[in-house]
């Protein structure tokens, strides 16, 4: 079976407790159950990550083909803006990457319409709240199947 990597960022652990007029009122927990019903009907696994630490991220990501990784979904939160060790190690591993953003990035502070990540992405999908993470997933099974 073929599994997909999902990484969620700093901060999202507080998800359903922090700006809910932003990022809704789903828990980090409930994000993920979701995910895994989703994974069970496409027929492909998952594992998810969160942490609140750059390098911590960055490995996760270096070891996913090792780990039998097919793709990676993330969603690096404000990392988005400012990790160039993010970026370099999406770069470096030859499995799709899908980017995923809650909120729309292009909408929001001017700071965050910059996505390191993106151009080292397969592909981005912002602001359909959780449901980004769903479609995601979709994209990251496509590219895998």
């Amino acid at each position: 079976m073929k599994k997909v990597l999902i990484i969620h960022g700093p901060n999202l652990n507080l998800l359903g407790k922090r700006e809910e007029d932003i990022y809704g009122k789903m828990s980090l927990d409930d994000i993920n159950k979701s995910l895994k019903k989703k994974a069970d009907a496409l027929g492909i696994g998952i594992d998810t990550f969160q942490s609140n630490h750059e390098g911590d991220i960055v490995q996760k990501i270096q070891d996913a083909r090792a780990e039998g990784f097919s793709a990676v979904l993330i969603n690096p939160a404000a990392y988005t803006h400012t990790s160039v060790a993010i970026r370099d190690a999406v770069s470096a591993i030859d499995i799709p990457v899908v980017e995923v953003h809650i909120s729309n990035i292009y909408a929001r502070e001017e700071f965050r319409h910059k996505s390191l990540i993106a151009p080292a992405a397969s592909g981005q999908i912002s602001g359909f709240g959780v449901n980004s993470y769903i479609l995601g997933l979709e994209a990251a099974a496509g590219l895998i199947k």
